[in-house]
C-alpha cells in the first residue's frame, strides 16, 4: 500500500474517531450526587447561596467550595495549529480538545477549551483577564510569534494564577531535559557545548532561554531563521530575537553547523543536509523536531554520524521530545500548592525530574506499552515515555517543591506528596 493510501486512512480513521459515537473528544460531569430533592436544594438554591457567601467573603474560598483549583483553560487564537498555520480559532477546536483530553488523562486535570477570535493581542489580552476568575490555570495553546510573547508577558503580569505558553516552555523543557541526558552520555557539558537552534518563533526562543538559565552561554548558541543565522549586521531582527544575536562571519544554516556540538530544530521538515550533520564536532547531539516530519530523517543522520545521539517529536523513533511528559504534571504540580505563577524554578524542576525518571530502571508496564523488551538509559533512551506511570510521581512533587522554596505557593506541600529532606 502507498504511503498516499496509508495517508487517506489515517485521515478518514482521524474523522471517524472525531465523529462519533459523539462529536468531538469531551464532555462535562458531575461530580457530586444530584438524585434527590434534598441533594438538588444543596446544588442549586437555596443551598448553593452559603458557598456563594463564604467566596464573597474571602476569595480564597473558591478552591474549596468550586472545582477553580482542578480547572485549567487551554486558549487558543488560532493563529499557529499544530503545523497548519493560521487556520482560526474554530478550525483549532480539535487541538484543543486534544490538548484537554492529554491534560484529564496523565494528571487528573480539568480543562474548558477555548477558542477566542480575537482581532488583536491586546483584544486576546482582555479576553483572558475578563474570564481568569473562573480558571486556576491558563494553558495559552498555538499562538503565533512574536504575538505570543506579548500575549504570555501581559497575562503574567496581571493574573495571579499559572499562565504558560507551552508551545514555548512546555517544549523547552522536555528538549533541556533531553539535551542535559544525551550531553552527559556524549561526554559534554551544556556550559561549553556550541548550540545550534533552527527556528526562532515561540518554540526556539524559549528553549534557548531555559538553556540559558541551566548553564548554556550565550555565546556558544547561534539561532537560525529562515534568512539564516541571526548576527549582529541584522537590521530585520524583533526584539526576541535580537536578544541571541552573535557578532560573527557565520550566515547559512551550514556555517552554523559547522563543529556544533549539538542541533536542536523546531522549523520544518528536510531542511538539514546529511553533509550538515557530518561536519559536526565529535559526538554530536541532534533533535530534528519538526513534525510529522524532522529536519532529517534519523536513517540520513546515521549515516552521516554514527556516534550521534539523535532525537525526534516522533513516536515511530527512540527518544520522542513530546510535550505531554511536561504540561499535564506541571500544572498538576502548580495547581496542588496553588501557585500564582509558573517560574524559571518551577521549570528547572521539572527539567530535573524528567532527567532522572530516565535513570530510572523501566517498569515491565511500560515496556509492554511501547513492546519492546528493554528500556535503559542510554543513546535511544534519554527521556522518559508518556505512558510512564511514574512521572505523575516524579514531577509534580518536584514543581509544588520549587514553587514553595521560591516563594510564589499558597498553601503548603500536599500531604498525599512524597515526603523529602527539607520539606
Amino acid at each position: 500500500m502507498s504511503n498516499g493510501s496509508n495517508s487517506h486512512d489515517l485521515q478518514q480513521q482521524s474523522l471517524d474517531y472525531h465523529a462519533g459515537p459523539h462529536p468531538g473528544k469531551l464532555a462535562t460531569a458531575i461530580s457530586k450526587p444530584c438524585e434527590t430533592q434534598a441533594e438538588l436544594s444543596l446544588a442549586y438554591t437555596p443551598g448553593v447561596a452559603a458557598p456563594v457567601r463564604a467566596i464573597a467573603d474571602n476569595p480564597d474560598n473558591a478552591y474549596l467550595y468550586t472545582g477553580k483549583g482542578n480547572l485549567v483553560a487551554v486558549i487558543s487564537d488560532g493563529t499557529a495549529v499544530l503545523g497548519l498555520g493560521n487556520v482560526g480559532p474554530l478550525a483549532g477546536k480539535p487541538v484543543m480538545e486534544g490538548k484537554a483530553v492529554l491534560f484529564k488523562r496523565f494528571a487528573n486535570v480539568d480543562v474548558f477549551d477555548i477558542e477566542v477570535a480575537a482581532e488583536s493581542p491586546e483584544a486576546f489580552i482582555d479576553t483572558v483577564v475578563r474570564i481568569a476568575p473562573t480558571f486556576g490555570g491558563i494553558n495559552l495553546e498555538d499562538i503565533a510569534a512574536p504575538h505570543c510573547f506579548v500575549i504570555e508577558k501581559a497575562l503574567r503580569e496581571r493574573l495571579d494564577i499559572p499562565v504558560f505558553h507551552d508551545d514555548q516552555h512546555g517544549t523547552a523543557i522536555i528538549i533541556a531535559a533531553g539535551l542535559l541526558n544525551a550531553l552527559e552520555l556524549q561526554g559534554k557539558t551544556l556550559g561549553a557545548a556550541r548550540i545550534v537552534c533552527l527556528g526562532a518563533g515561540a518554540a526556539g526562543i524559549a528553549s534557548m532561554r531555559l538553556l540559558v538559565a541551566l548553564g548554556a552561554r550565550k555565546e556558544n548558541m547561534m539561532l537560525v531563521d529562515r534568512k539564516g543565522v541571526i548576527h549582529a549586521g541584522r537590521d530585520d531582527l524583533n526584539e526576541y530575537k535580537q536578544e541571541f544575536a552573535l557578532n560573527t562571519e557565520r550566515r547559512t544554516l551550514a556555517d552554523a553547523m559547522e563543529g556544533a556540538d549539538v542541533f536542536i530544530g523546531v522549523s520544518g521538515a528536510n531542511l538539514v543536509a546529511p553533509e550538515m550533520v557530518a561536519a559536526m564536532a565529535p559526538r554530536p547531539v541532534v533533535f530534528a523536531l519538526s513534525n510529522p516530519n524532522p529536519e532529517i530523517r534519523p536513517e540520513l543522520a546515521r549515516q552521516a554520524r554514527s556516534d550521534l545521539i539523535m532525537a525526534t517529536g516522533r513516536s515511530d523513533y527512540p527518544n520522542q521530545v513530546n510535550n505531554v511528559l511536561g504540561f499535564p504534571f506541571i500544572f498538576r504540580g502548580a495547581l496542588d500548592v496553588r501557585a500564582s505563577t509558573i517560574n524559571t524554578e518551577m521549570q528547572i524542576a521539572a527539567v530535573n525530574a524528567l532527567r532522572a525518571l530516565a535513570h530510572e530502571p523501566v517498569p515491565a508496564d511500560v515496556l509492554r506499552a511501547y513492546g519492546t523488551e528493554s528500556l535503559a538509559f542510554g543513546p535511544e533512551y534519554i527521556i522518559p515515555k508518556p505512558f510512564d506511570r511514574r512521572l505523575i510521581e516524579y514531577v509534580p512533587p518536584a514543581v509544588a517543591r520549587a514553587a514553595i522554596e521560591s516563594g510564589v505557593a499558597r498553601v503548603g506541600y500536599p500531604e498525599h506528596y512524597p515526603r523529602h529532606d527539607g520539606i
